[in-house]
């Protein structure tokens, strides 16, 4: 059995997370999804939705066989639990497939770390962004 890991955010749910999820369940048996932790996010704003809603809804996803939330204090702390086989990150998240790989190796953990394409948008406006649905709500609505 082939297991994969995904990981992310995944404040709002749009198309572009569901390409990404199914991308990475077609890679093998058994997908793990990781959410990570509003207090972990540094490198872009902050979610708004909290953990464990993100994680209903991650789980919610025909292609999720489990949704997990991440370590609060260690990102690697569930990779060693799960010991997957693939990584799979998403086409625009700001991981370096290098440095996971020699984390990874580091660890005593064997598995690859694979990138997911881009989503081709389906329709003129279709937002494949959580960054860009924000700012067309508050640019509509506020």
């Amino acid at each position: 059995m082939t297991t994969v890991i995904a990981q992310g955010t995944f404040d709002i749910l749009h198309p572009g997370h569901l390409h990404y999820l199914q991308e990475a369940a077609a890679m093998g048996d058994e997908l793990y999804v990781i959410i990570a932790r509003r207090a972990n996010v540094t490198h872009k704003q902050k979610p708004i939705l909290p953990d464990e809603q993100r994680r209903d809804m991650i789980a919610a996803l025909n292609c999720v066989d489990h949704a997990v939330l991440g370590h609060l204090e260690d990102i690697f702390v569930p990779i060693e639990e799960i010991q997957p086989d693939i990584i799979v990150l998403g086409h625009d998240q700001h991981h370096d497939e290098a440095a996971i790989a020699d984390a990874l190796a580091g660890r005593g953990i064997d598995c690859e770390v694979r990138r997911a394409t881009i989503r081709d948008t389906k329709f003129e406006g279709e937002l494949l962004s959580t960054g860009r649905i924000i700012e067309k709500i508050c640019n509509e609505r506020c």
